[in-house]
């Protein structure tokens, strides 16, 4: 049984990976949420730890003894991100999947990607068994259609659905070792 702690558990593109991942008969679900009324009726089925990505001991409890991390977080990314990381490498946990944006590495980056940036820098000089996320925008279709593009390669595509996002999380779910340290752009492909 693979434990899975999805960190940001009530954003909107996590209820696509939650319900991508309860397909896999597996995985055993916990939800980190800040407030836990936010989620959905399904999330009833799996752990709930109701806390803050800034307080480190609570991470640090949330993270331990599982498997992999899945990280889909906004607002003070440098903190929680160091917070996620140190959590992981104390207690031995080597695997996270972390969700940052398109535009990271253009130059100038515009200022409200600085955030994705810091995340995606504080997670690739970790020890961690990393697969950072680069998706385009996100939108509500009702499809499964990505191409991936490698770190240094221009961002290719187009707006990509949420269930396809997920889809792609949960393959590295169900095989862990594919795209270990890697930073991917994701995105619908033209």
């Amino acid at each position: 049984m693979k434990k899975v702690l999805i960190i940001g558990a009530s954003g909107s593109l996590a209820q696509y990976v939650i319900e991508a991942l309860e397909k896999q008969s597996d995985v055993q679900l916990t939800l980190f949420v800040r407030n836990k009324s936010r989620l959905q009726d399904n999330a009833k089925n799996h752990s709930i730890i109701e806390g803050d990505a800034i307080h480190y001991d609570t991470v640090k409890k949330a993270v331990a003894g599982q498997d992999i991390v899945y990280v889909n977080l906004a607002g003070d990314l440098a903190t929680m991100a160091i917070n996620i990381v140190h959590a992981m490498e104390e207690t031995g946990v080597k695997r996270i999947i972390a969700i940052s944006s398109i535009g990271i590495y253009e130059t100038p980056i515009k200022p409200i990607l600085k955030p994705y940036r810091r995340l995606a820098d504080i997670i690739e000089v970790s020890k961690l068994d990393y697969t950072i996320l680069r998706p385009d925008w996100f939108t509500n279709a009702d499809e499964v259609d990505y191409a991936i593009t490698q770190k240094g390669q221009p961002e290719t595509g187009s707006a990509i659905s949420r269930k396809s996002i997920a889809a792609f999380i949960a393959t590295i779910v169900e095989n862990p070792e594919l795209y270990k340290k890697k930073n991917l752009g994701i995105s619908k492909p033209v």
